[in-house]
């Protein structure tokens, strides 16, 4: 496909003059468009119908739903740019790197770039901030400082439909009972999830509150099924809280949907053991895009473990980044996903009903994309069979996005580049370690000699000389074991960066930065 490059607010082409090429380009809008319209009317009546809309996916062919998905992400990039102000001077100024989007050449727009840069008016349809029927929602500010975000009922629709289709394909039609254990207030997840969920189950908010939880549980009884929402710390602390009062979760049935941050398989094996959780899938989303992205699914989860276990296939998948990556499988009708040269994954919404609209945007989330098709295909190349995988006769074959981490979220110490990641997976390796610790954080630290050694923090009500040791004794090794790099400089540089354990109180030390933020912080730069 020739790709047309933006180079001005009014649209033109590398190959035309300027008059004859608008021309042009208005008059293949518009075909699109009237191609388009009742294809959004579908979709807008099927949208929220559960089976109509799972059929028709599944029924149609996924060249087809890409060949749709890339027009509508192309119109939706014309549309940013006709009637957006602030996208139209970033495409005016250029400078950002260009990307790729469904045959568009495109800068990036990104928090520092795009938002920052430009007042919020100029950032929605028609320059302007409506003067009703919007919400704005916060981000955490895991990334050193809060942004706001500007949503109006038809989009946060679009989200809510696409969380409560994920919820009921991963854990059935129910009934359930949802407990949102999600932060409530100014932030993006806690209300729509809530709001998500009533569309097929009931539905208790009661924010990340143990006492009220349990409680809740209590007063409803065994009898009914119940789906706990919420980050994954947060539901391993709901279940260390409950075996330390001895409540009886063994008589419950309990699910559990997590988003906000990534797990590892040992964290998932931990909330699923015994007395725990029966089945726990995550979503995926970003309160700068949205968070209804993308999903975790049955064989999602087969193929992460699949990887885990066969370093050939997770290359093949995956790459080389040592840290194992999330999967997901997203709705390419919605969203267009790709990725730059430097491994990011870069999101378009394609819906016009967006007030401010993300194109080309850059969350900085190193990863990648490949179809249905083609890992299945991967598999097969290396001797499996992709209909042994679990959940493989119910897949539907949407495409599969991955994310591996934040690009920036490492330390590097005598050039080895060591990820929060590898250290919860090599935590969770040894369950009666991760029992003992509520949060962990990495980072780097000068040593009396003078040497920079990665550190190990753990936040923990045991702070033992005995702790302290059987941490360095197992989950040291694991690690080393997990990250290629660390190993290497091991056997070059030992003593310069084995990584020193320490212990703390919760809220203490390098802790004490969590009070008051929704997110657990994971790492702390150099």
């Amino acid at each position: 496909m020739a790709i047309t490059t933006f180079h001005s607010p009014a649209v033109t082409t590398a190959h035309t003059h300027a008059a004859g090429g608008e021309i042009r380009i208005r008059l293949r809008d518009r075909l699109v468009d009237a191609l388009l319209r009742p294809i959004d009317r579908v979709l807008h009546f099927v949208g929220p119908r559960y089976s109509l809309f799972f059929w028709i996916v599944a029924h149609t062919p996924p060249r087809t739903l890409a060949w749709l998905g890339d027009l509508r992400a192309r119109r939706a990039v014309r549309h940013a740019v006709r009637r957006v102000p602030a996208y139209a001077a970033h495409i005016a100024a250029g400078g950002a790197p260009p990307i790729d989007v469904a045959g568009l050449s495109v800068p990036e727009t990104d928090k520092v770039g795009y938002v920052k840069a430009h007042p919020l008016p100029s950032r929605c349809i028609g320059g302007e901030l409506p003067a009703h029927r919007v919400v704005i929602d916060e981000s955490s500010g895991s990334t050193g400082q809060p942004f706001n975000w500007v949503r109006t009922p038809e989009e946060r629709l679009a989200t809510h439909v696409f969380i409560s289709h994920f919820a009921r394909y991963d854990f059935g039609d129910g009934p359930f009972i949802t407990i949102n254990a999600f932060s409530m207030g100014a932030w993006a997840t806690g209300l729509n999830m809530g709001a998500a969920m009533e569309r097929t189950t009931i539905v208790k908010s009661t924010g990340p509150d143990i006492d009220k939880i349990l409680a809740t549980l209590e007063f409803l009884g065994p009898t009914r099924q119940f789906l706990i929402c919420g980050y994954p710390p947060f539901l391993k602390a709901l279940l260390d809280e409950a075996d330390r009062r001895n409540f009886p979760l063994d008589e419950y049935r309990l699910d559990g949907l997590v988003g906000g941050e990534g797990m590892s398989e040992g964290l998932r094996d931990y909330l699923m053991g015994p007395r725990r959780f029966r089945r726990v899938f995550s979503g995926f989303g970003a309160t700068d895009i949205e968070i209804g992205l993308a999903g975790e699914t049955p064989v999602c989860v087969a193929l992460r473990r699949l990887a885990q276990e066969n370093s050939e296939v997770r290359r093949a998948l995956f790459g080389d980044d040592s840290r194992l990556p999330m999967v997901f499988q997203y709705n390419p009708l919605q969203h267009h996903v790709t990725v730059n040269d430097a491994g990011e994954l870069i999101f378009t919404i394609n819906r016009l009903e967006v007030l401010a609209p993300r194109i080309a945007y850059n969350v900085h989330d190193k990863g990648g994309v490949a179809t249905f098709a083609d890992v299945m295909a991967v598999l097969t190349r290396h001797g499996i069979d992709p209909s042994d995988l679990p959940g493989f006769d119910a897949a539907v074959p949407l495409p599969f996005l991955w994310i591996h981490g934040r690009s920036d979220a490492t330390i590097s110490v005598m050039g080895a580049n060591i990820y929060p990641e590898d250290l919860e997976q090599a935590l969770y390796d040894h369950p009666d370690v991760a029992h003992a610790v509520s949060s962990y954080l990495l980072r780097s630290m000068a040593q009396p000699d003078g040497t920079i050694r990665p550190e190990l923090a753990f936040a923990t009500e045991h702070a033992t000389a005995e702790l302290q040791e059987r941490i360095e004794a197992t989950v040291v090794p694991s690690m080393v074991a997990l990250n290629a790099d660390l190993r290497t400089a091991m056997r070059e540089h030992a003593d310069s960066v084995r990584p020193v354990v320490s212990l703390h109180a919760p809220g203490t030390g390098p802790f004490a930065a969590d009070s008051g933020k929704i997110k657990q912080t994971r790492l702390v730069a150099d």
